[in-house]
């Protein structure tokens, strides 16, 4: 997708602000919602990052990674890409990289589509 996809949308026509609604965390209970598995959300700004990301994955949670602080040409976004897909494999998961921002890693028993919904 490109900026101009981002700003317009995709059928070409502008967004507008009540096409959107905030929700606000603290109208959530969460303790009420019991779960095996949670997305978890991360941002990756070194190597150490990987560890907790691991860690969850390892936990059979699924994590969106936020790499948006990271070029994909990035050496160090090439090691941490690495490690991580070795886990993916490891537990029989699946990971896939979304646009040039995010990185979506799953568990076993979790695989992420290629397809996007509404083609």
């Amino acid at each position: 997708m490109g900026l101009m996809s981002k700003i317009l949308g995709e059928s070409g026509t502008s967004r507008q602000a009540d096409d959107y609604v905030e929700l606000k965390a603290d109208t959530v209970d969460a303790a009420s919602v019991e779960s095996d598995r949670q997305v978890k959300i991360a941002r990756i700004g070194g190597s150490s990052d990987a560890m907790d990301i691991k860690d969850a994955i390892y936990d059979g949670d699924i994590v969106v990674a936020d790499i948006v602080r990271h070029s994909t040409q990035d050496t160090t976004m090439e090691q941490i890409s690495d490690e991580l897909k070795q886990v993916a494999d490891e537990v029989g998961g699946d990971i896939v990289q979304k646009d040039d921002d995010q990185l979506i890693i799953t568990p076993a028993g979790v695989s992420v589509s290629r397809e996007r919904l509404g083609q």
